[in-house]
Protein backbone atom coordinates (compact mmCIF):
# COMPACT_ATOMS: atom_id res chain seq x y z
CA UNK A 1 0.00 0.00 0.00
CA UNK A 2 2.95 2.19 1.13
CA UNK A 3 4.30 1.97 -2.52
CA UNK A 4 1.50 2.45 -4.07
CA UNK A 5 1.30 5.64 -2.57
CA UNK A 6 4.45 7.02 -2.86
CA UNK A 7 4.27 6.16 -6.27
CA UNK A 8 1.06 7.99 -7.43
CA UNK A 9 2.06 10.85 -5.13
CA UNK A 10 5.09 10.99 -7.56
CA UNK A 11 2.95 11.57 -10.48
CA UNK A 12 0.58 13.61 -9.15
CA UNK A 13 3.70 15.71 -8.38
CA UNK A 14 5.27 15.42 -12.24
CA UNK A 15 1.82 16.26 -13.65
CA UNK A 16 1.66 19.61 -11.28
CA UNK A 17 5.31 20.58 -12.49
CA UNK A 18 4.87 20.13 -16.03
CA UNK A 19 2.15 22.54 -15.92
CA UNK A 20 3.82 24.97 -14.02
CA UNK A 21 6.95 24.56 -16.52
CA UNK A 22 4.86 25.72 -19.52
CA UNK A 23 5.84 29.39 -19.01
CA UNK A 24 9.11 28.85 -19.02
CA UNK A 25 8.92 26.77 -22.58
CA UNK A 26 7.27 29.90 -24.28
CA UNK A 27 8.22 32.71 -22.33
CA UNK A 28 11.87 31.92 -22.80
CA UNK A 29 13.62 35.54 -24.85
CA UNK A 30 11.25 37.79 -22.43
CA UNK A 31 12.19 35.77 -19.15
CA UNK A 32 16.32 35.74 -20.16
CA UNK A 33 15.42 39.70 -20.66
CA UNK A 34 14.45 40.11 -17.44
CA UNK A 35 16.78 37.84 -15.60
CA UNK A 36 20.01 39.76 -17.05
CA UNK A 37 18.40 43.55 -15.89
CA UNK A 38 17.21 41.84 -12.89
CA UNK A 39 20.97 40.52 -11.77
CA UNK A 40 22.61 43.45 -13.24
CA UNK A 41 20.23 45.42 -10.73
CA UNK A 42 21.11 43.13 -7.64
CA UNK A 43 24.90 43.67 -8.05
CA UNK A 44 25.32 46.77 -8.91
CA UNK A 45 26.99 48.12 -5.61
CA UNK A 46 29.44 44.90 -6.15
CA UNK A 47 33.49 46.04 -6.98
CA UNK A 48 32.46 44.31 -10.54
CA UNK A 49 29.33 46.80 -10.69
CA UNK A 50 31.13 49.90 -9.84
CA UNK A 51 34.02 49.09 -12.14
CA UNK A 52 31.75 48.20 -15.04
CA UNK A 53 29.02 50.97 -14.55
CA UNK A 54 25.85 48.65 -13.48
CA UNK A 55 23.82 51.33 -12.92
CA UNK A 56 24.03 52.32 -16.81
CA UNK A 57 22.81 49.41 -18.12
CA UNK A 58 19.53 49.67 -19.39
CA UNK A 59 19.08 46.89 -21.45
CA UNK A 60 21.41 43.75 -23.10
CA UNK A 61 23.31 45.78 -25.51
CA UNK A 62 23.94 48.23 -22.64
CA UNK A 63 25.40 45.02 -20.72
CA UNK A 64 27.53 43.73 -23.83
CA UNK A 65 28.95 47.28 -24.71
CA UNK A 66 30.04 47.50 -20.69
CA UNK A 67 30.64 43.57 -19.96
CA UNK A 68 33.81 42.14 -22.04
CA UNK A 69 33.77 38.45 -21.97
CA UNK A 70 35.47 36.26 -19.71
CA UNK A 71 37.39 33.40 -19.10
CA UNK A 72 38.66 32.14 -15.05
CA UNK A 73 41.68 34.14 -15.98
CA UNK A 74 39.94 37.26 -16.42
CA UNK A 75 37.71 36.58 -13.11
CA UNK A 76 40.72 34.70 -10.81
CA UNK A 77 42.00 38.77 -9.21
CA UNK A 78 37.82 39.29 -8.26
CA UNK A 79 37.42 35.48 -7.30
CA UNK A 80 40.79 35.98 -5.26
CA UNK A 81 39.23 38.32 -3.00
CA UNK A 82 36.20 36.40 -2.54
CA UNK A 83 38.07 33.60 -1.41
CA UNK A 84 39.94 35.59 1.06
CA UNK A 85 36.26 36.40 2.62
CA UNK A 86 35.43 40.02 0.70
CA UNK A 87 32.05 40.25 -0.17
CA UNK A 88 30.50 42.46 -2.42
CA UNK A 89 32.67 41.92 -5.02
CA UNK A 90 31.28 39.48 -7.67
CA UNK A 91 27.71 39.27 -5.99
CA UNK A 92 26.04 40.93 -2.63
CA UNK A 93 27.11 38.08 -0.44
CA UNK A 94 29.58 35.48 0.03
CA UNK A 95 28.85 32.37 -2.13
CA UNK A 96 27.12 29.42 -0.08
CA UNK A 97 29.90 26.86 -1.41
CA UNK A 98 32.64 27.33 -3.89
CA UNK A 99 32.64 24.10 -6.12
CA UNK A 100 36.38 23.38 -6.50
CA UNK A 101 37.56 21.84 -10.08
CA UNK A 102 40.66 21.04 -11.04
CA UNK A 103 41.95 23.64 -14.21
CA UNK A 104 44.41 22.42 -17.20
CA UNK A 105 45.91 26.38 -17.12
CA UNK A 106 44.68 27.90 -13.64
CA UNK A 107 45.56 25.25 -10.98
CA UNK A 108 42.39 24.66 -8.93
CA UNK A 109 39.17 26.69 -9.60
CA UNK A 110 37.12 28.20 -7.19
CA UNK A 111 33.66 28.66 -9.03
CA UNK A 112 31.20 30.21 -6.31
CA UNK A 113 28.02 29.17 -5.96
CA UNK A 114 25.44 31.93 -4.32
CA UNK A 115 22.80 31.03 -1.91
CA UNK A 116 20.32 31.46 -4.72
CA UNK A 117 21.74 29.45 -7.33
CA UNK A 118 22.00 26.10 -5.18
CA UNK A 119 18.25 25.67 -5.04
CA UNK A 120 18.24 25.74 -8.95
CA UNK A 121 20.52 22.68 -8.89
CA UNK A 122 18.24 20.79 -7.54
CA UNK A 123 15.32 22.03 -8.92
CA UNK A 124 16.87 21.12 -12.35
CA UNK A 125 17.92 17.62 -11.30
CA UNK A 126 14.64 17.00 -9.93
CA UNK A 127 12.68 18.72 -12.98
CA UNK A 128 14.52 15.99 -15.13
CA UNK A 129 12.66 13.56 -13.11
CA UNK A 130 9.24 14.76 -12.79
CA UNK A 131 9.34 14.94 -16.45
CA UNK A 132 10.85 11.24 -17.31
CA UNK A 133 7.71 10.44 -14.97
CA UNK A 134 5.06 12.65 -16.76
CA UNK A 135 6.01 11.28 -20.42
CA UNK A 136 6.65 7.52 -19.13
CA UNK A 137 3.42 7.54 -16.97
CA UNK A 138 5.17 5.64 -14.86
CA UNK A 139 6.75 6.40 -11.34
CA UNK A 140 7.29 2.59 -10.47
CA UNK A 141 11.35 3.57 -9.74
CA UNK A 142 10.29 5.86 -6.62
CA UNK A 143 10.28 2.48 -4.56
CA UNK A 144 13.58 1.13 -5.49
CA UNK A 145 17.12 1.76 -4.48
CA UNK A 146 19.08 5.01 -6.23
CA UNK A 147 22.63 5.14 -6.43
CA UNK A 148 24.70 8.05 -7.56
CA UNK A 149 28.04 7.58 -8.69
CA UNK A 150 29.49 11.26 -7.26
CA UNK A 151 32.46 13.00 -5.59
CA UNK A 152 33.12 12.94 -2.01
CA UNK A 153 30.19 14.66 0.42
CA UNK A 154 33.39 16.01 2.59
CA UNK A 155 33.71 19.80 2.35
CA UNK A 156 36.61 21.88 3.72
CA UNK A 157 36.23 25.38 4.48
CA UNK A 158 37.75 28.51 3.41
CA UNK A 159 37.71 31.48 4.98
CA UNK A 160 33.71 30.35 6.50
CA UNK A 161 33.02 28.97 2.44
CA UNK A 162 31.99 25.43 2.56
CA UNK A 163 33.90 23.95 -0.62
CA UNK A 164 34.42 20.82 -2.67
CA UNK A 165 33.51 18.99 -5.69
CA UNK A 166 29.97 19.66 -7.21
CA UNK A 167 28.52 16.35 -6.94
CA UNK A 168 30.13 16.46 -3.06
CA UNK A 169 28.37 19.36 -2.40
CA UNK A 170 24.50 18.45 -4.29
CA UNK A 171 24.99 15.39 -1.81
CA UNK A 172 24.36 17.86 1.04
CA UNK A 173 20.87 18.65 -0.82
CA UNK A 174 18.87 15.43 -1.88
CA UNK A 175 15.45 15.87 -0.78
CA UNK A 176 14.55 13.95 2.45
CA UNK A 177 12.17 11.58 0.59
CA UNK A 178 14.91 10.27 -1.46
CA UNK A 179 17.37 9.75 1.70
CA UNK A 180 16.13 6.27 2.95
CA UNK A 181 16.26 4.86 -1.06
CA UNK A 182 19.42 6.34 -1.60
CA UNK A 183 22.84 4.31 -2.27
CA UNK A 184 25.78 4.36 -1.72
CA UNK A 185 26.43 4.92 2.26
CA UNK A 186 27.77 8.31 3.41
CA UNK A 187 30.99 5.89 4.50
CA UNK A 188 31.62 4.67 1.38
CA UNK A 189 31.02 8.00 -0.59
CA UNK A 190 33.57 9.63 0.94
CA UNK A 191 36.44 7.56 -0.29
CA UNK A 192 38.44 9.48 -2.41
CA UNK A 193 40.61 6.59 -4.03
CA UNK A 194 37.76 5.85 -6.80
CA UNK A 195 38.61 2.07 -7.47
CA UNK A 196 38.44 1.07 -4.06
CA UNK A 197 34.89 3.56 -3.52
CA UNK A 198 33.63 1.43 -6.54
CA UNK A 199 34.27 -1.67 -5.04
CA UNK A 200 32.56 -0.71 -1.66
CA UNK A 201 29.69 0.54 -4.06
CA UNK A 202 29.31 -3.01 -5.69
CA UNK A 203 29.20 -4.97 -2.17
CA UNK A 204 26.30 -2.52 -0.77
CA UNK A 205 24.53 -2.31 -4.43
CA UNK A 206 24.62 -6.39 -5.83
CA UNK A 207 22.21 -7.57 -3.52
CA UNK A 208 19.45 -4.40 -3.44
CA UNK A 209 16.73 -3.56 -5.50
CA UNK A 210 18.11 -0.88 -7.71
CA UNK A 211 16.06 1.12 -9.90
CA UNK A 212 17.58 3.88 -10.86
CA UNK A 213 21.22 4.68 -11.22
CA UNK A 214 23.21 8.17 -12.17
CA UNK A 215 26.36 9.05 -12.86
CA UNK A 216 28.88 9.95 -16.01
CA UNK A 217 29.17 7.14 -18.75
CA UNK A 218 32.82 6.18 -17.98
CA UNK A 219 32.39 5.35 -14.46
CA UNK A 220 28.87 3.94 -14.58
CA UNK A 221 30.72 1.56 -17.61
CA UNK A 222 33.73 0.64 -14.96
CA UNK A 223 30.57 0.00 -12.19
CA UNK A 224 28.96 -1.96 -14.06
CA UNK A 225 31.84 -3.79 -15.52
CA UNK A 226 32.29 -4.72 -11.90
CA UNK A 227 29.69 -6.40 -11.16
CA UNK A 228 29.16 -8.41 -14.17
CA UNK A 229 32.40 -9.71 -13.56
CA UNK A 230 31.52 -10.78 -10.25
CA UNK A 231 28.06 -12.17 -11.16
CA UNK A 232 28.25 -13.42 -14.24
CA UNK A 233 25.34 -11.38 -15.67
CA UNK A 234 24.44 -8.91 -17.60
CA UNK A 235 22.95 -5.76 -15.41
CA UNK A 236 19.64 -5.98 -15.67
CA UNK A 237 20.03 -9.93 -15.05
CA UNK A 238 21.21 -8.47 -11.48
CA UNK A 239 18.96 -5.27 -11.61
CA UNK A 240 15.62 -6.74 -13.18
CA UNK A 241 13.59 -3.49 -12.07
CA UNK A 242 16.33 -1.05 -13.01
CA UNK A 243 14.17 1.16 -14.83
CA UNK A 244 16.43 4.74 -15.51
CA UNK A 245 19.70 5.84 -15.59
CA UNK A 246 20.79 9.42 -15.46
CA UNK A 247 24.33 10.76 -17.09
CA UNK A 248 25.69 14.02 -18.24
CA UNK A 249 29.15 15.29 -18.22
CA UNK A 250 29.45 14.26 -21.94
CA UNK A 251 27.72 13.05 -25.01
CA UNK A 252 26.26 9.71 -24.29
CA UNK A 253 26.09 8.42 -27.78
CA UNK A 254 29.83 7.09 -28.38
CA UNK A 255 29.24 5.39 -24.88
CA UNK A 256 25.53 4.00 -26.24
CA UNK A 257 26.47 0.50 -28.06
CA UNK A 258 28.74 -0.48 -24.87
CA UNK A 259 26.23 0.45 -22.50
CA UNK A 260 23.40 -1.33 -24.54
CA UNK A 261 25.65 -4.34 -24.07
CA UNK A 262 26.49 -4.16 -20.61
CA UNK A 263 22.42 -3.55 -19.33
CA UNK A 264 21.68 -6.44 -21.35
CA UNK A 265 18.38 -5.38 -22.65
CA UNK A 266 16.94 -1.80 -22.55
CA UNK A 267 16.55 0.61 -19.79
CA UNK A 268 15.74 4.27 -20.19
CA UNK A 269 18.33 7.09 -20.50
CA UNK A 270 18.05 11.01 -19.32
CA UNK A 271 20.79 13.03 -20.23
CA UNK A 272 21.67 16.08 -18.47
CA UNK A 273 23.98 18.94 -18.80
CA UNK A 274 24.66 20.11 -15.19
CA UNK A 275 28.13 21.85 -14.51
CA UNK A 276 29.81 23.82 -11.34
CA UNK A 277 28.87 27.21 -12.87
CA UNK A 278 24.70 25.88 -13.30
CA UNK A 279 22.41 23.38 -14.38
CA UNK A 280 22.05 24.17 -18.07
CA UNK A 281 19.55 21.46 -19.79
CA UNK A 282 18.12 18.22 -19.98
CA UNK A 283 16.21 15.91 -21.77
CA UNK A 284 12.67 16.61 -21.68
CA UNK A 285 11.94 13.58 -23.40
CA UNK A 286 13.56 10.36 -22.68
CA UNK A 287 12.98 9.16 -26.42
CA UNK A 288 13.62 12.12 -28.41
CA UNK A 289 16.85 13.92 -29.23
CA UNK A 290 18.34 17.30 -27.66
CA UNK A 291 18.03 19.06 -24.12
CA UNK A 292 15.50 21.64 -22.89
CA UNK A 293 17.15 24.77 -22.04
CA UNK A 294 16.83 26.17 -18.47
CA UNK A 295 16.40 29.88 -19.07
CA UNK A 296 14.84 30.76 -16.36
CA UNK A 297 17.43 29.08 -13.63
CA UNK A 298 19.54 32.32 -12.65
CA UNK A 299 21.51 32.22 -15.45
CA UNK A 300 21.37 34.81 -18.82
CA UNK A 301 23.03 32.97 -22.08
CA UNK A 302 24.98 34.55 -24.56
CA UNK A 303 26.01 32.81 -27.78
CA UNK A 304 29.46 32.99 -29.96
CA UNK A 305 29.46 31.27 -33.06
CA UNK A 306 32.04 28.93 -33.27
CA UNK A 307 34.19 30.04 -35.90
CA UNK A 308 33.78 33.52 -34.18
CA UNK A 309 35.05 33.07 -31.17
CA UNK A 310 38.41 34.25 -29.38
CA UNK A 311 38.38 37.11 -31.70
CA UNK A 312 38.29 40.70 -31.62
CA UNK A 313 34.22 41.66 -31.96
CA UNK A 314 33.24 38.68 -31.49
CA UNK A 315 28.65 38.55 -31.97
CA UNK A 316 27.06 38.25 -29.04
CA UNK A 317 24.20 36.82 -29.82
CA UNK A 318 21.26 36.22 -27.57
CA UNK A 319 18.00 33.55 -27.33
CA UNK A 320 15.95 35.47 -30.50
CA UNK A 321 19.27 35.45 -32.96
CA UNK A 322 20.48 31.62 -32.77
CA UNK A 323 20.03 29.30 -35.75
CA UNK A 324 19.42 25.66 -35.73
CA UNK A 325 22.35 23.28 -36.45
CA UNK A 326 25.46 25.73 -35.91
CA UNK A 327 27.52 26.09 -33.51
CA UNK A 328 28.15 28.35 -30.54
CA UNK A 329 30.57 28.96 -27.77
CA UNK A 330 27.96 29.18 -24.21
CA UNK A 331 28.27 32.60 -22.50
CA UNK A 332 27.13 32.54 -18.67
CA UNK A 333 26.01 35.13 -16.72
CA UNK A 334 24.65 33.94 -13.37
CA UNK A 335 22.89 34.57 -10.13
CA UNK A 336 26.42 33.69 -8.58
CA UNK A 337 28.49 36.41 -9.67
CA UNK A 338 29.96 34.88 -12.62
CA UNK A 339 29.44 37.77 -15.74
CA UNK A 340 29.98 36.97 -19.42
CA UNK A 341 31.93 33.80 -18.43
CA UNK A 342 32.81 31.59 -21.42
CA UNK A 343 32.57 28.20 -20.10
CA UNK A 344 34.10 26.24 -22.07
CA UNK A 345 31.15 24.24 -23.61
CA UNK A 346 30.32 24.27 -27.36
CA UNK A 347 26.06 23.97 -28.05
CA UNK A 348 24.18 23.71 -31.23
CA UNK A 349 19.89 24.09 -31.58
CA UNK A 350 18.57 21.23 -32.92
CA UNK A 351 14.87 23.10 -32.36
CA UNK A 352 13.55 26.58 -30.95
CA UNK A 353 10.12 25.81 -29.24
CA UNK A 354 10.94 25.10 -26.93
CA UNK A 355 15.12 25.81 -27.11
CA UNK A 356 16.37 22.92 -27.37
CA UNK A 357 20.28 21.91 -27.27
CA UNK A 358 22.99 19.29 -27.90
CA UNK A 359 26.33 19.81 -26.55
CA UNK A 360 29.01 19.50 -29.44
CA UNK A 361 32.05 19.77 -27.69
CA UNK A 362 34.43 22.49 -25.64
CA UNK A 363 36.23 25.41 -27.15
CA UNK A 364 39.74 24.17 -26.05
CA UNK A 365 39.23 20.59 -26.80
CA UNK A 366 39.82 20.50 -31.17
CA UNK A 367 41.77 18.82 -33.82
CA UNK A 368 43.20 22.16 -36.13
CA UNK A 369 46.78 21.21 -36.45
CA UNK A 370 46.40 21.58 -40.08
CA UNK A 371 43.65 23.94 -39.98
CA UNK A 372 40.64 22.23 -40.07
CA UNK A 373 39.15 22.84 -36.82
CA UNK A 374 37.50 19.41 -36.31
CA UNK A 375 35.45 19.54 -33.16
CA UNK A 376 33.39 16.83 -30.72
CA UNK A 377 30.16 16.62 -32.45
CA UNK A 378 31.69 16.21 -35.34
CA UNK A 379 34.10 13.31 -33.93
CA UNK A 380 31.33 11.79 -32.01
CA UNK A 381 28.77 12.21 -34.87
CA UNK A 382 31.10 10.54 -37.65
CA UNK A 383 31.77 7.40 -35.35
CA UNK A 384 28.24 6.90 -34.41
CA UNK A 385 27.33 6.43 -38.35
CA UNK A 386 30.06 4.30 -38.52
CA UNK A 387 29.45 2.08 -36.12
CA UNK A 388 25.73 1.74 -36.97
CA UNK A 389 27.29 0.44 -40.27
CA UNK A 390 29.98 -1.46 -39.29
CA UNK A 391 28.81 -3.11 -35.41
CA UNK A 392 31.39 -2.46 -32.88
CA UNK A 393 31.90 -1.41 -29.21
CA UNK A 394 33.57 0.95 -28.16
CA UNK A 395 34.81 1.97 -24.55
CA UNK A 396 36.48 5.14 -25.38
CA UNK A 397 38.19 7.43 -27.73
CA UNK A 398 40.67 9.95 -28.26
CA UNK A 399 41.56 11.41 -31.51
CA UNK A 400 45.16 13.68 -31.94
CA UNK A 401 47.07 14.69 -34.92
CA UNK A 402 50.58 13.35 -35.97
CA UNK A 403 51.90 16.09 -37.51
CA UNK A 404 55.59 14.60 -37.99
CA UNK A 405 54.86 10.38 -38.84
CA UNK A 406 58.33 8.56 -39.66
CA UNK A 407 56.94 8.41 -42.94
CA UNK A 408 54.67 9.43 -45.57
CA UNK A 409 51.60 12.28 -44.57
CA UNK A 410 50.53 13.56 -41.64
CA UNK A 411 47.45 11.95 -40.34
CA UNK A 412 44.42 12.12 -37.86
CA UNK A 413 45.18 9.16 -35.19
CA UNK A 414 42.13 7.55 -33.63
CA UNK A 415 43.35 6.05 -29.77
CA UNK A 416 39.90 3.35 -29.74
CA UNK A 417 39.68 0.68 -26.56
CA UNK A 418 37.40 -1.62 -28.44
CA UNK A 419 35.16 -4.23 -25.86
CA UNK A 420 34.43 -5.74 -29.72
CA UNK A 421 36.08 -4.41 -32.63
CA UNK A 422 34.38 -4.85 -36.06
CA UNK A 423 34.55 -7.72 -38.49
CA UNK A 424 36.02 -6.09 -40.95
CA UNK A 425 38.17 -2.98 -39.37
CA UNK A 426 39.79 -1.60 -42.73
CA UNK A 427 36.11 -0.92 -44.08
CA UNK A 428 35.35 0.56 -40.67
CA UNK A 429 38.53 2.54 -41.05
CA UNK A 430 37.80 3.50 -44.58
CA UNK A 431 33.92 4.42 -43.25
CA UNK A 432 34.98 6.49 -40.21
CA UNK A 433 37.52 8.64 -42.60
CA UNK A 434 34.33 8.80 -45.22
CA UNK A 435 32.16 9.98 -42.51
CA UNK A 436 34.22 12.83 -40.75
CA UNK A 437 34.71 13.78 -44.46
CA UNK A 438 31.16 14.37 -44.70
CA UNK A 439 31.12 16.53 -41.34
CA UNK A 440 34.03 18.81 -42.08
CA UNK A 441 34.81 20.15 -45.77
CA UNK A 442 38.39 21.67 -44.17
CA UNK A 443 39.03 18.15 -43.56
CA UNK A 444 37.60 16.74 -46.53
CA UNK A 445 40.02 19.56 -48.37
CA UNK A 446 42.90 18.27 -47.02
CA UNK A 447 42.74 14.68 -47.60
CA UNK A 448 41.36 15.17 -51.26
CA UNK A 449 44.50 17.90 -51.82
CA UNK A 450 46.95 14.99 -50.42
CA UNK A 451 47.87 17.38 -47.40
CA UNK A 452 46.57 14.29 -44.96
CA UNK A 453 46.90 10.72 -45.25
CA UNK A 454 43.18 8.98 -44.27
CA UNK A 455 42.95 8.50 -40.44
CA UNK A 456 44.76 5.70 -38.85
CA UNK A 457 43.23 3.65 -35.61
CA UNK A 458 45.37 2.95 -33.04
CA UNK A 459 43.63 0.19 -30.90
CA UNK A 460 44.80 0.43 -26.80
CA UNK A 461 44.82 -2.26 -24.21
CA UNK A 462 41.90 -2.78 -22.06
CA UNK A 463 41.77 -0.15 -18.85
CA UNK A 464 44.24 2.65 -21.27
CA UNK A 465 41.88 5.49 -20.77
CA UNK A 466 41.30 4.73 -17.25
CA UNK A 467 45.14 4.15 -16.72
CA UNK A 468 45.47 7.58 -18.12
CA UNK A 469 43.04 9.60 -16.15
CA UNK A 470 44.44 8.02 -13.07
CA UNK A 471 47.97 9.35 -14.25
CA UNK A 472 46.77 12.72 -13.64
CA UNK A 473 44.24 12.10 -10.57
CA UNK A 474 41.32 12.46 -12.51
CA UNK A 475 39.97 8.88 -12.02
CA UNK A 476 36.17 9.17 -10.85
CA UNK A 477 33.79 11.84 -10.06
CA UNK A 478 32.95 13.64 -12.78
CA UNK A 479 36.97 13.85 -14.40
CA UNK A 480 36.43 13.33 -18.07
CA UNK A 481 39.21 12.65 -20.85
CA UNK A 482 39.09 14.83 -23.43
CA UNK A 483 37.44 13.33 -26.78
CA UNK A 484 39.87 14.73 -29.01
CA UNK A 485 43.01 17.11 -28.23
CA UNK A 486 45.39 19.38 -30.56
CA UNK A 487 48.45 18.38 -29.63
CA UNK A 488 49.48 14.72 -28.57
CA UNK A 489 50.33 14.65 -24.54
CA UNK A 490 47.40 11.72 -24.06
CA UNK A 491 47.99 10.45 -27.21
CA UNK A 492 52.08 10.00 -26.26
CA UNK A 493 50.73 8.45 -23.24
CA UNK A 494 48.09 6.00 -24.93
CA UNK A 495 50.72 5.06 -27.68
CA UNK A 496 52.32 3.24 -24.79
CA UNK A 497 49.11 0.96 -24.31
CA UNK A 498 48.73 -0.18 -28.08
CA UNK A 499 48.03 -3.46 -29.06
Amino acid sequence: MLNYIKKKIALIWAKKHIEKSKSFKTNAIQNQQDLLLDLVKTSEKTLFGREHRFETIKSIADFQNNVPIADYEDLKPYIEKVIKGQSKILWPDLPEYFAKTSGTTSGSKYIPISREAMPFQIAAAQSAIFHYIQKKNNADFVNGKMIFLQGSPELEEVNGVKTGRLSGIVAHHIPNYLQKNRLPSWETNCIEDWETKVDKIVEETENENMTLISGIPPWLIMYFEKLIDKHCKKITGIFPNLQLIITGGVNYEPYREKMNDLLGKPVDIVQTFPASEGFFAFQDDYQKEGLLLLSNHGIFYEFIPLEQYGKPNAERLTLKDVELNKDYALILTTNSGLWAYSIGDVVRFIDKNPYRILVSGRTKHFTSAFGEHVIAFEVEEALKATVEKFPAQITEFHLAPQVNPAEGLPYHEWFIEFEKEPENFEAFKSELDLQLRQRNTYYDDLISGSILQPLVITRVKKNAFQDYAKSQGKLGGQNKIPRLANDRKIGDFLSDFRL
